[in-house]
């Protein structure tokens, strides 16, 4: 065979007409917490409890009520994306299911908490160690190795 029959038996890429196969959808129960709709620009949603074991949970909808959560009644939504709605009590009008609540909150709040709870745990490793510096002994002396591994599978 010469070099001209090898060149003329061999089609280009564009000429080849390639399918992709395309992988069957594998079936998964929905999740009882996902929303389809985006919080506005600059907000977060969270779910917040509101109800434990049938019985109002006041403690925490008033503590997060006062860190700047809001809640999100499925008005603020025009064709209620489907999302479940409470439909009797405290809390009725907005959107929530199994004793959880949707509600909203400012992104610069929640960085603002989350740099406070941060700041705290700080403060308090700080403490630790200097408990630690405080109490040893030459003779004995204490070392701390403080590490995090996060592993998937078999190591």
């Amino acid at each position: 065979m010469s070099d001209k029959d090898l060149k003329q038996s061999r089609s280009t890429r564009e000429v080849e007409d390639r399918k992709f196969e395309e992988r069957d959808q594998v079936w998964k129960p929905p999740a009882a917490l996902d929303i389809s709709i985006d919080p506005p620009p600059g907000k977060t949603f969270r779910w917040i409890r509101s109800d434990i074991l049938g019985q109002p949970d006041k403690t925490n909808i008033s503590k997060r009520f006062n860190e700047g959560f809001k809640p999100v009644t499925a008005e603020s939504f025009p064709n209620g994306h489907g999302l479940p709605v409470v439909d009797e009590g405290r809390h009725s009008g907005v959107i929530g299911v199994g004793g959880l609540i949707l509600c909203e909150i400012d992104n610069k709040i929640l960085e603002q908490r989350r740099n406070y709870y941060k700041n705290m745990t700080d403060n308090q490793m700080r403490a630790i160690e200097n408990d630690l510096m405080r109490e040893e002994n030459p003779a004995m002396p204490i070392t701390r190795e403080l590490k995090t591994r996060v592993t998937f599978g078999k190591e």
